[in-house]
């Protein structure tokens, strides 16, 4: 009886140990898996690159919107392509791998929609602009109002007609045409003294800046980014273009999401304020978007 009572306690004793060791484990696994769900949840986010295709216009102000970006997303770097809105919808249209599209006119962005690349229903206006005439500050041309521009000799440069500031150049340049205190003739006078046209609105700003020429026609932004080496001759407003621009993710991103927040902290107060610091118009300040 008393070795059957002690193999009984020692049986006992041996599930007892077995018990507890089992539910140790448990607890064991149990801190492991959840502590592999919280790693999980705070886990950092892949690194992307966003690639921003933007009119050249805007390099300053979208590298600083980028550097705030990256400072909210720290796992977001940007490569930014800055060109001629016309160049950049060719570039998306031939399958450029683009992210955003940023243009500094709605006809370039219809181009890309055109083109299939763009989502009409996701364009945003994001900003305006304004057309300024720049002299270098040593004025070698003589030029103090915008009717000298059409005296003869002059050297002009402006932005290619395919060119958003091109195209608005010559907007302004009809619009005068038809103000008697220019005269009709003025436009074609103007054009005669145009040495060349360059790709982009940077290229006229660098012209002017240079002294390669005596004057151009830029966006008051351009301008502002030169103070001491150009001097500007105001447009008025009932001849002066109010540039638009719009802004959209490209079709078939594979960073879709992030694209989108860019785009949506572009229009945000947050990057109103970056785009207001380098002069741009609020998104509000003019027409809005048109497909036309």
């Amino acid at each position: 009886m008393i070795g059957t009572r002690q193999q009984r306690r020692r049986l006992l004793s041996r599930v007892v140990s077995l018990s507890a060791c089992l539910i140790f484990l448990s607890l064991l696994f149990s801190g492991c898996g959840t502590g592999t769900s919280g790693s999980a949840a705070t886990a950092t986010p892949s690194p992307v690159t966003l690639k921003v295709f933007a009119a050249a216009s805007l390099k300053g102000a979208f590298t600083k919107i980028g550097t705030q970006f990256t400072a909210l997303y720290p796992n977001v770097t940007f490569s930014f392509n800055f060109a001629g809105s016309d160049a950049l919808a060719a570039q998306i249209n031939q399958g450029a791998p683009a992210d955003v599209f940023a243009s500094a006119n709605n006809k370039q962005m219809g181009v890309a929609v055109t083109g299939g690349q763009i989502d009409s229903s996701a364009i945003q206006v994001f900003a305006h602009n304004r057309l300024v005439v720049v002299v270098p500050t040593s004025n070698p041309g003589n030029i103090h109002t915008l009717q000298d521009l059409a005296k003869p000799g002059v050297k002009i440069v402006l932005a290619a007609k395919t060119v958003p500031a091109g195209q608005y150049a010559l907007q302004f340049l009809t619009q005068a045409s038809a103000d008697p205190s220019f005269g009709s003739a003025y436009q074609a006078n103007v054009l005669k003294n145009v040495k060349s046209y360059q790709p982009d609105v940077t290229s006229v700003l660098t012209q002017v800046g240079l002294g390669q020429a005596d004057a151009g026609i830029v966006y008051t932004t351009d301008a502002a980014t030169q103070p001491t080496t150009l001097t500007t001759i105001a447009i008025p407003d009932n001849l002066n273009v109010i540039a638009t621009y719009p802004i959209a993710p490209v079709k078939g991103t594979k960073t879709a999401s992030t694209a989108q927040q860019f785009v949506s902290y572009v229009v945000s107060s947050a990057g109103q304020s970056v785009l207001a610091s380098f002069g741009f118009l609020s998104a509000t300040a003019g027409p809005g978007y048109s497909a036309g």
